[in-house]
């Protein structure tokens, strides 16, 4: 039997299949924190709890794929650098059937973050409190961080409390050593916003000489030659972020 053959007889229901979802962790800064994008469920299971965007891959869909689909209609992003994060396979982890969902990351700033609010009215932003110290990992709180609620603990679906706190976790291990926290800054910052995100992503203050001195000392910031408008006091240098040669 050649291989033509063999696949012409082969009996794919033979074996189980498990159901392929992806869940995009939306992650960017707000009030000086990190926020993810969360929806709210109106359907079973979970119904009322709230959850990563996600959906399932179809058949005939690569899993990139399935992810930009995702981004684009229920976040309504199109473009946005997504990679993936982990994949998830709990036995337990869905009610319904077993589902294998694969993560993927994306790193918002601050205006797409908040185009992101506007374009999908569904969408809610949600501010994720890490309880532990540098890279010893655990579990994370995910508060609300808009509306009367302000504040007040979200309970998430699934084990997207997990996927949350596996993201902050990835980010603490490459901020330092890694381009990865320019994919929350504009275009063009300032050394000031740059030491806010890490702090942010970090959860600690730093020290500010030496961080700019780090930071500087990399290669990785090239001057713009413009400064920050609309400023009541000296306006700070615009930066624009380059590979090191």
């Amino acid at each position: 039997m050649d291989e033509a053959d063999f696949l012409a007889t082969y009996d794919a229901a033979a074996y189980p299949r498990p159901a392929l979802a992806v869940d995009l962790v939306l992650l960017g800064l707000r009030h000086g924190r990190p926020a993810a994008l969360l929806v709210q469920r109106d359907q079973h299971p979970h119904a009322g709890r709230w959850a990563l965007p996600g959906g399932f891959v179809r058949l005939d869909e690569a899993l990139d794929a399935a992810a930009a689909r995702v981004l684009r209609e229920k976040a309504g992003i199109a473009g946005a650098h997504v990679e993936q994060l982990y994949t998830f396979g709990a036995v337990a982890r869905d009610p319904r059937m077993r589902i294998v969902t694969v993560a993927y990351l994306a790193l918002l700033t601050e205006a797409a973050f908040a185009d992101a609010l506007e374009r999908a009215p569904r969408l809610r932003a949600a501010t994720i409190a890490v309880p532990w110290a540098g890279e010893a990992g655990g579990p994370v709180a995910v508060l609300a961080a808009e509306g009367p609620a302000r504040g007040g603990s979200l309970t998430l679906a699934f084990d997207h409390a997990d996927i949350l706190a596996l993201a902050v976790l990835r980010l603490r291990g490459k901020l330092d050593h890694s381009d990865v926290g320019f994919g929350l800054l504009p275009e063009r910052f300032t050394l000031r916003q740059l030491q806010d995100v890490h702090e942010a992503i970090r959860g600690v203050p730093l020290n500010k000489p030496a961080f700019r001195r780090r930071m500087l000392d990399r290669g990785w910031l090239e001057p713009t030659g413009a400064r920050e408008a609309g400023t009541s006091f000296r306006p700070a240098e615009l930066y624009r972020f380059q590979r090191a040669r």
